[in-house]
Parts: C-alpha cells; structure tokens; sequence
C-alpha cells in the first residue's frame, strides 16, 4: 500500500485525502521517508523542507478545505524558482548565497491551490543541457536503469517523480527540458503555450524560449496543475477522438529514429485510427537549421542574464556552460535578430500547418535514456551528441510556442519507457490535454513501475 501509494496520482490521492481515507500529514511524511531511503541514490534534490511542510499539512488537515483543488498534494520544483527563504542555485556554486525573497509566481499559484511544497530539485547547471548532469549535485539516474541518464534539464524533477518521491513536479522547458526527461523517465511532460504560465521568479535560461512546465503521473494531472497555473483560462467543448484531425510529420520527426520507438507509436497510431481519428500526413517548415536559430537566441540571452557574475564569479560556473557564455558574446546583434526572424517564419509556418489539422503527433524521443557518461549516441549509423538527441524532436516547438505534451506508450526491449509527442494549436493547452486524457484511458497500455530496489527494471503488474 505505502509504494502504490508514493506512485498514486494527484486525482486518486484527492480523492483519498476528501474521503479522509489519508492525511497530508501522512503523505509528508511518506514522502519524507522515501526521500531519506532514495535521495542518495536518486540525487533529485538539491534542497529539502520537510519541516515546514510538515507544519503546513497540519494545519491542512485540521480544517480541510475541499474547494481547493491541490489541498494536501505534496510537490517539488527545479532549482531555478525562488522559495521565499531558500536559496535559489540553479545548480551551481554561482548562486550559493541567493536567497529568495518571495515566491515565484507559479509557486504562489500552487500554494493557492493547497499543493505543499516540499523542496527543490536538481538540475543541469542553469538548464543549460539535455543530460541532466551536473558535477556539483550528481547527476539523477532514470528509475528505471540507475546506469542511465534521467534526462535534462529538468533532471531532478523527473527523478523525483520517478522514483516517488512527490506527487507532481514543476520544471522549466527551454528546448525540451520537461518533456525529454519525462519521456526518458515515464511520466508525462508538459510545455504550455508560450506566455500562458508565468516565468516570474524563475531564472532564466533564454527568456523568449523558457517555458514553465509540469511533470505528473497523467495527463489528468497535468490538466489540474494546469488549471491552477494558467494566467487565463480558454475552456473547450469536450469531443472524442474521432472528431479530432492528427497531422504525422512526412519527415524528419520519424527519422533516424530507435525501431521500437518508431513500432510503439505506429501501434498508438493504430489504436487512434481504431477510435476514428483522423490522421494526415503534413509537410512541416524544414528543420535543417533549426539547432542553429535556437542556439543563436539561447546564448545571447543567457549570456545577458549571467554576465553579471562573470567578472567575479567567472571561474565558479562549470566549463561546458562558460563555453556557451562565449559562444554568446561571439555572437553578433544582427545574428541574433535573424535567428529572432526565423523564429517568427517558423510560427508562421507551423500556423499553416495547424490550418488543416488539430493535433500533430511524434515520438517525444529518438533514443531511449542514454548510458550516465555517454558524449555521443548512434541510430541507423548516425551520431550525435545525447543531448541534441535527446531533444531532436522537442525544441522546435520552444521556437514555435506551441503547446506540446509526452507520455508513455511503451516499453523498450531494454526496459525502459518510451513516450509520444503531442503538439497542439497556440492556446489550445486544453484541448491538447484532452486528447492526451483520452489515449491515456483508452489506449491499451499500462506502464509498469520502477525496480527501484534492484536500480535496473521494472516490476511484474
């Protein structure tokens, strides 16, 4: 009971917490204890408050407020949003000494909603990585391989979830942050559209690409953190399946592609058009210099962010991120603006495309979750770097604002999750999670949980 428990979602534990079936208290302290068991091995926190998290269940269950949608629901958040009276690192000696003053915005929504905060988690240093390593705080292994890598930035959060220990998480997604590491990991990864959650208080990587994101056990949930995070709300009529168009990439999302990746999502495609769907092929903007347009609006603005701790604080930041800073200060203002010109064709573009479907669906990865310590990985005899694999299929749509989700579809030959990518209409968050909803209860497939205690599988249903 205690591990279902640990793994159960926020719609079940609201339930159980309603029905006084379990306390806050309870689930505080259940968390606490696997933090305490798994934290070392899982290296998902970078800070912990288990102390006032305790006080603030007290007084939850003492007068439990059924009106609030997250009351009681314990969660975390990556090291970059301010806690009032913690330290914001970032995950990095940078900012040791940064204590936040208020909350960050998205903080104080779940704090409105009931959630209990109960710490802060690790991180690739100031996102700048789709690895999730980082050499002061360890790097967090995916529950499912302790080998393996939990994916990055968000790389704590989706750890945290992963091996149970909060019920839902807060990440940021800059190119692929929240919904790479939640594929990698099997749970579900959620970018809203541009601007509809707001980045205040959070540090920021590229502040015209960032995006607040959420890490859950479903769909479901990301739709209640969604509803309490959203700075408007755009209700939609709920339809089925088969009055929805799903557009299919004809290239560049499918290719050079693990197999059994690409076989779970043509059988999650079968079970859509089995629902009557309608799936059609589009003809999306060319990629060929998408990783280059990104990469020139990402370092010029982190670098005007971080230049200054530069000059005094310079040598504390880890060697790969002080090569990106300069890389930024190489590039020229009129590189930037063009890349910024680009970046508003590709809207335009995928507009178009959106024209003639409502949802678009790919792999949310091309790889499984890489080997912890890997530079490079290969499919159909092309390398790359893990990271760029890691987020192929998931940064244009940073450029593009569009709201993207992944989630579980399968499982690897070795053992680990594999996940789908929906992308959706500009403020269609909503409708885009209910699709996602929709093939979570519909389709056949039921991710089994994590060998935690082996650190390598997962356990028989």
């Amino acid at each position: 009971m205690t591990g279902s428990l640990a793994f159960a979602s926020i719609g079940e534990l609201s339930t159980r917490l309603r029905n006084r079936e379990v306390s806050a208290s309870r689930l505080i302290d259940l968390y606490a204890d696997r933090i305490g068991r798994l934290g070392a091995t899982s290296k998902a926190f970078i800070t912990n408050d288990i102390e006032r998290a305790r006080a603030r269940a007290e007084i939850i269950d003492q007068n439990f407020d059924n009106s609030l949608a997250l009351n009681g629901i314990p969660y975390a958040c990556k090291d970059l949003y301010d806690v009032k009276g913690l330290v914001t690192t970032g995950g990095s000696q940078v900012l040791q000494d940064n204590l936040a003053q208020e909350d960050a915005a998205a903080v104080k929504r779940m704090d409105q909603a009931g959630a209990i905060f109960i710490g802060k988690n690790n991180l690739h240093e100031f996102a700048y990585g789709a690895t999730g390593e980082n050499t002061l705080y360890g790097t967090p292994p995916n529950p499912y391989n302790h080998s393996r890598l939990a994916g990055g930035s968000s790389s704590g959060s989706a750890a945290a979830l992963g091996f149970g220990l909060c019920a839902a998480a807060l990440g940021t997604d800059t190119g692929g942050s929240v919904r790479a590491p939640a594929a990698l990991c099997g749970v579900v990864g959620f970018k809203p559209t541009f601007g509809r959650v707001s980045t205040e208080g959070v540090i920021p990587y590229s502040w015209s690409l960032d995006h607040v994101g959420t890490l859950t056990r479903s769909a479901a949930d990301a739709g209640l953190l969604f509803e309490q995070l959203a700075l408007q709300h755009r209700p939609g009529k709920r339809t089925g399946l088969d009055q929805f168009t799903i557009g299919i990439p004809e290239s560049f999302f499918f290719e050079r592609c693990d197999s059994e990746i690409l076989d779970s999502v043509d059988a999650l495609m079968s079970f859509l058009r089995g629902a009557g769907a309608n799936l059609k092929p589009v003809v999306m903007p060319s990629m060929e210099y998408t990783r280059t347009v990104s990469l020139a609006v990402q370092m010029p603005e982190a670098l005007s962010y971080h230049n200054r701790y530069l000059e005094q604080r310079g040598h504390l930041y880890s060697q790969d991120f002080r090569a990106g800073l300069a890389l930024g200060q190489c590039l020229l203002a009129e590189q930037y603006i063009r890349a910024r010109r680009f970046i508003e064709t590709y809207r335009n573009n995928m507009d178009q495309v959106f024209a003639g479907v409502d949802v678009i669906l790919t792999p949310a990865t091309p790889v499984i979750a890489p080997e912890i310590g890997v530079v490079e990985v290969t499919v159909d005899g092309h390398s790359e770097p893990a990271g760029n694999a890691i987020t192929r299929y998931t940064s244009f749509f940073n450029m593009t604002g569009h709201p993207a989700i992944t989630l579980p579809c399968g499982m690897h030959s070795e053992g680990l999750p594999i996940g789908a990518q929906l992308i959706g209409k500009h403020f269609a968050d909503e409708q885009l999670i209910d699709v996602a909803q929709q093939i979570e209860s519909g389709y056949d497939f039921e991710l089994p949980l994590p060998d935690l205690e082996c650190g390598r599988g997962f356990l028989p249903k």
